[in-house]
Formats: C-alpha cells, sequence, structure tokens
C-alpha cells in the first residue's frame, strides 16, 4: 500500500534510506554520502517541503521517494527500496504513484549515480532519458534524467 508519509514515520524513512543507499556507499567508497549522514532534522524539514511517499507491506514501510515542485518541474529525489525487497515493484510503483500525484507537471526530474547498472536501467524503462552529468568527485557522477510531463502544471496537486 502507498500513502503519504507522516512525521511519525519519518525515523524508520530515515533507517530504511541508510539501509537502502549502504551499497552506493560502499560503491564509492565514502560512507559519509549524504543519504548516509541525513540527520531527523534535515529530514523533517524535507517533509515540509516535499511529498514524502511510503511503501507499506505487512505493517512495515518497504519503500519511500520524495518529490516537490519546483516551478513546472516535478524534483524527484531518494527512491528507496529495502535491500531484500528489491526487484519486486515497489519503486516502480512509487515512481507511478509520483507521476500521478503531479500529474500536472511540465517535466519530471531525478537523478542518480552514472555508473549505476541498476537504476540507470530502471529510470529508462520508465521513460527518463539523460540530459546532464555532473562530476561529483574521483569516484562519483550524477546523470540528470528527465521526463516529459503533460504541462498543465498550474493543476499540479501538492502536499495537502
Amino acid at each position: 500500500m502507498i500513502a503519504r508519509a507522516t512525521v511519525g514515520d519519518l525515523p524508520a524513512i530515515l533507517e530504511l534510506q541508510r539501509q537502502a543507499f549502504r551499497e552506493e556507499a560502499e560503491h564509492v567508497g565514502d560512507m559519509s554520502i549524504k543519504p548516509m549522514t541525513q540527520t531527523l532534522e534535515g529530514l523533517r524539514a524535507e517533509f515540509d517541503a516535499s511529498v514524502i511517499l511510503k511503501y507499506v507491506l505487512d505493517g512495515e514501510i518497504v519503500g519511500s521517494v520524495r518529490a516537490r515542485m519546483d516551478g513546472h518541474t516535478c524534483r524527484i529525489s531518494r527512491l528507496v527500496v529495502r535491500p531484500d525487497h528489491w526487484r519486486q515493484g515497489i519503486g516502480r510503483r512509487l515512481m507511478e504513484e509520483v507521476e500521478r500525484l503531479f500529474a500536472g507537471a511540465e517535466r519530471f526530474e531525478l537523478y542518480t549515480r552514472e555508473d549505476h547498472s541498476t537504476t540507470r536501467p530502471f529510470y529508462r524503462s520508465l521513460g527518463y532519458a539523460p540530459f546532464r552529468t555532473e562530476r561529483h568527485s574521483d569516484a562519483l557522477s550524477f546523470v540528470h534524467l528527465f521526463k516529459a510531463g503533460r504541462g498543465d502544471a498550474g493543476t499540479s496537486r501538492t502536499k495537502e
């Protein structure tokens, strides 16, 4: 089941984020990447500025994603799924729900690690295409991806 997260869900979402990004941190050899070091206070600030969705299975949060409108663009971030639930369609359903909630956006944007062999094909399968690459360090580059929306951003639904 997908629902909007509550403030009470934030500690579990933060722990889920750390579980999901552990592989990423190990890959780049840096356990201090932002998803690993984000504080509960920082997540609360995002909660106030974004829509945070949760995917609940058997009473546990096993997936989450964040999205917010920036002008006519829906910016998507921190799509996370508990590692023992990867490749079960949870990420796809969360992304589809973001696109439904922000159906009026002209454009959807997100970014992922450039050399990530799982997320790049996943986002491509959802219709996202690269438009910019950003080098973060010698070991880490991000590719920014976009997908065209319907373009009637004036009717986009934001945080209720």
